[in-house]
C-alpha cells in the first residue's frame, strides 16, 4: 500500500513539469548501497556478507518547495522518505525522515510536523562522518526510554533563527498529545556559534515520560576547520528518568581533503551509569567521481567491557552484539557507491 502511496506521489508532483515550476517544487534524493562485511562478536553468531543500504548516507527521495508571499515571507514545505536499495522497502511511516509545513522570512524559519530536534542539529554539525559511515554518533540516538537522545520530534513546533553576528538558536516543542500524564511532551532548544573557522553548539531537551521526573538530554559540539584539515568532536548524554540510567558518548575526529580524496578517523567512546563502557574507533575514505556521486569505504572496531554490549552504527544500518553477549566486540567494513540528484 505504502509503495502505491510513495508512486502516486512521484507522479503528482513530477507530472506535469510547468505545474512543477509554478509552484517552486524541486524532487531531491540520495541512493546509497554498499557491499558490508559484518561481524556482531555474539558467540555462536557467524561473520556475515550482506547488500546493505545507506552506509554512507541513507538512501532516500524527497519533495520541498516555497512560495513567495510577498514582504520577504515565503511558504515552504519538505517531505521525504526512506527507502532500501537493498530490497526496494519503504519507511514503515512513508515520510517518517521529514514532514513538516512553515513560513521564512527574514528573522528565521518556523515549522510544523515531523522535524529534526535541537539536539539532532549539535549531533549533525560536530560529526566528522557527517552521521554517515560505521562509527558515527547516531549510536547515540534511539527511542524514547531506552536511554539515548531524541532525534526527530512527532507533533511538534520548530523555531530556527537567522544567524546574527554568528550566532543561531533553535526551539523545539514536542506534543505528546496523551490525555492523562505524564503528558510524554518535549521541550528543547539549542544554539549554534560560528566564528570564522570556529564553530560551537550546545543544545538541552526535557521530557515528561515519568511522573517521578523528566528525561534530560545533553549535547555540546564543537568544529574546526584549518586548510585542508577539519577536526570535530561532541559529548552527547541521555539521563532517563530514575537511578543507574545515564548514558555518556564522546566523539573526536578530523577528516582531510586532498583533491578527489578524503580521509576520515573518528575515535567514539560509550559509557552508561551502571559501568558498561565502549570505545570504538572507525576510519573511512571517499573518492569523489563527480559533484554528486563518489564511491566509499567505511570501516570500524568496537571494544567493550565486560558489561557492554554497545553497536557500531551507519546512516542506516547497525551491527550489535546481542543483549545477553556481554563483553562482545562488533567490527564492520563496507564499500559503497553514493549517488545523489
Amino acid at each position: 500500500m505504502q509503495r502505491k502511496i510513495l508512486a502516486a506521489a512521484l507522479f503528482a508532483t513530477a507530472f506535469p513539469i510547468a505545474a512543477l515550476a509554478q509552484s517552486n517544487v524541486q524532487m531531491y534524493g540520495v541512493m546509497d548501497a554498499a557491499l558490508a562485511h559484518e561481524e556482531t562478536g555474539t558467540p555462536g553468531q557467524k561473520s556475515t556478507w550482506k547488500v546493505n543500504s545507506g552506509n554512507q548516507s541513507s538512501s532516500r527521495i524527497g519533495f520541498r518547495g516555497t512560495e513567495d508571499l510577498g514582504d520577504g515571507l515565503k511558504a515552504m514545505f519538505n517531505i521525504e522518505a526512506g527507502v532500501a536499495l537493498d530490497t526496494g522497502a519503504a519507511d514503515s511511516n512513508l515520510f517518517q525522515r521529514r514532514a513538516v509545513v512553515g513560513l521564512e522570512n527574514s528573522f528565521g524559519l518556523l515549522t510544523v510536523g515531523r522535524e529534526y530536534s535541537p539536539i539532532a542539529a549539535v549531533a549533525a554539525m560536530s560529526d566528522v562522518f557527517g552521521q554517515g559511515f560505521y562509527g558515527t554518533n547516531l549510536s547515540a540516538f534511539g527511542s524514547q526510554g531506552a536511554n539515548r537522545l531524541t532525534r526527530r520530534l512527532d507533533n511538534s513546533v520548530n523555531i530556527k533563527t537567522s544567524a546574527w553576528n554568528g550566532l543561531r538558536a533553535y526551539l523545539a516543542y514536542s506534543a505528546g498529545e496523551k490525555t492523562v500524564d505524564p503528558s510524554g511532551n518535549l521541550v528543547g532548544g539549542a544554539l549554534e556559534y560560528t566564528f570564522g573557522n570556529l564553530g560551537l553548539s550546545a543544545g538541552y531537551h526535557t521530557i515528561k515520560r515519568l511522573a517521578i521526573e523528566e528525561d534530560k538530554e545533553m549535547a555540546f559540539g564543537a568544529s574546526f576547520k584549518i586548510d585542508a584539515f577539519d577536526i570535530k568532536g561532541n559529548y552527547l548524554s541521555a539521563d532517563n528518568a530514575g537511578p543507574n540510567n545515564k548514558y555518556k558518548q564522546y566523539n573526536l575526529g578530523a577528516a582531510f581533503t586532498m583533491d578527489a580524496n578524503k580521509f576520515f578517523v573518528n575515535y567514539q567512546q560509550q559509557k552508561l551509569e551502571s559501568g558498561a563502557k565502549g570505545k570504538t574507533v572507525a576510519i573511512a575514505y571517499t573518492y569523489s567521481l563527480s559533484k554528486r556521486t563518489n564511491v566509499y569505504a567505511s570501516y570500524a572496531t568496537l571494544d567493550n567491557n565486560n558489561r557492554g554490549v554497545f553497536g557500531i552504527n551507519s546512516s542506516s544500518t547497525n551491527v550489535t552484539p546481542a543483549a545477553t553477549a556481554l563483553g562482545a566486540d562488533p567490527k564492520a567494513l563496507s564499500l559503497g557507491l553514493r549517488h545523489t540528484f
